[in-house]
């Protein structure tokens, strides 16, 4: 324990800009992220630190739990616009915040700044309060560039950010060795600025529940089967892989009773990208005459995912890039089995045979193949359910809290 660790709990601001722990799971700016900031900050609090989480939105202060709270802060239009264009209003959060803090009287001992924009603003902070700043980055530009089957490029805009925030840093939390090595690789950062801290999960709330009465509370058929995918309807999470992989298992087993839900995106309101990218998958599923066999369910809380998770045989996870994969980490803990591209922290996740299957991105037979390997083989699904619980009990956000505290103290002792 050092000198400081020993005086009194810390003061922490949470940076979170476009990613509030208080939205719902799956819509077009919520998703693992959201969901690390904000068990992150309540354990952190239950250890007895104060944290307050910025975030953009309608001016209000909410309680997150005891000793925690979320700050919302107006920048920019109060509707929801594409994650790139948020940059510009970055000064006008950061001016909020320092207007909240001198009117507050609040001091704090470190910055925690989460993805590159609320880097940036942690980048100026720090210098303005001398404050050390801690950055997890959740996904880095630089890795979605090298996806060509996304299309779509990372601005350069985004880079110099990500760089800048960086060079700031006085820590950078990784998520897996892989991004620890994407982060030497693709921004030659220096290895020892950064700490490899896997993510957690809530092991009470999600946990294995009678997979029968989990399909009854939910009217799904109790006689088929039944295939989750949970996230953010966008091209990096590979949907399409998913419903293109459907039409492969109706060659191979025709009359199977297959069903796949998909939870995540605004089925209701105006989401911009996210309406065009779920206007392509429905587009997919039509024209493989797929519309009775994908659900499209829209987002769903983090208290109704574990329903879900029950109710389904396994979570497919189809992804062209994950830094870790907290979905899959939740499904594991319910107890049941992941398909999952073997990309970034799935590779590390998911045991290959044991926990679920890798297999890899954009392969849609590959996929068909093992999703009928799975469901043909009830022994092996039930085995493989009850192995992938017993992997994630390792997984705890109390773990997770202890081992960002202890880069708190590593950046404060530092300073000293």
């Amino acid at each position: 324990m050092t000198p400081f660790e020993s005086q009194k709990p810390l003061r922490i601001a949470m940076l979170t800009y476009h990613a509030s722990p208080l939205a719902s799971l799956g819509n077009a700016k919520s998703g693992g992220m959201n969901v690390y900031v904000g068990e992150l900050s309540r354990h952190l609090a239950a250890r007895g630190h104060r944290v307050d989480v910025y975030t953009r939105g309608p001016q209000d202060v909410r309680p997150l739990a005891a000793g925690a709270r979320v700050i919302s802060l107006p920048a920019g239009p109060q509707e929801d616009m594409p994650v790139h264009e948020l940059a510009a209003y970055l000064p006008e959060f950061e001016s909020g915040l320092r207007s909240f803090v001198a009117q507050e009287g609040l001091h704090y001992d470190v910055l925690h700044a989460h993805y590159w924009l609320s880097g940036l603003v942690g980048m100026h902070l720090k210098k303005q309060w001398y404050t050390p700043l801690v950055l997890m980055f959740h996904t880095l530009g630089l890795v979605k560039n090298r996806i060509a089957a996304l299309g779509a490029q990372e601005s350069a805009a985004r880079i110099r950010g990500e760089l800048r925030a960086m060079a700031a840093a006085n820590a950078v939390v990784a998520a897996t060795p892989a991004e620890r090595a994407e982060l030497q690789w693709l921004y030659e950062l220096r290895s020892e600025k950064v700490r490899v801290i896997p993510p957690g999960v809530d092991l009470a709330r999600f946990q294995p529940q009678d997979k029968a009465t989990a399909r009854m509370l939910l009217g799904w058929d109790a006689n088929e089967h039944h295939l989750l995918f949970v996230g953010r309807i966008e091209a990096l999470k590979g949907i399409d892989t998913l419903i293109r992989s459907l039409h492969f298992v109706r060659d191979e087993m025709p009359g199977l009773p297959l069903q796949v839900h998909i939870v995540g995106g605004d089925l209701e309101g105006s989401q911009y990208a996210l309406d065009t990218e779920l206007a392509r998958l429905r587009a997919v599923t039509r024209a493989l005459g797929l519309q009775d066999q994908v659900e499209f369910l829209g987002s769903r809380s983090q208290d109704t995912l574990p329903l879900y998770y029950a109710a389904a045989d396994a979570l497919v996870m189809p992804s062209y890039s994950e830094s870790f994969g907290m979905v899959a980490l939740e499904a594991m803990s319910c107890g049941r089995p992941v398909i999952a591209s073997s990309v970034g922290g799935l590779k590390y996740l998911v045991q290959d045979g044991v926990t679920g299957y890798h297999v890899h991105e954009g392969d849609a037979p590959q996929l068909a193949a093992r999703i009928m390997a799975l469901l043909s083989e009830p022994a092996a699904l039930e085995r493989m359910g009850r192995a992938a619980r017993s992997d994630a009990v390792r997984y705890s956000w109390s773990r997770t809290a202890a081992e960002v505290e202890g880069v708190y103290w590593r950046v404060l002792a530092a300073q000293d």
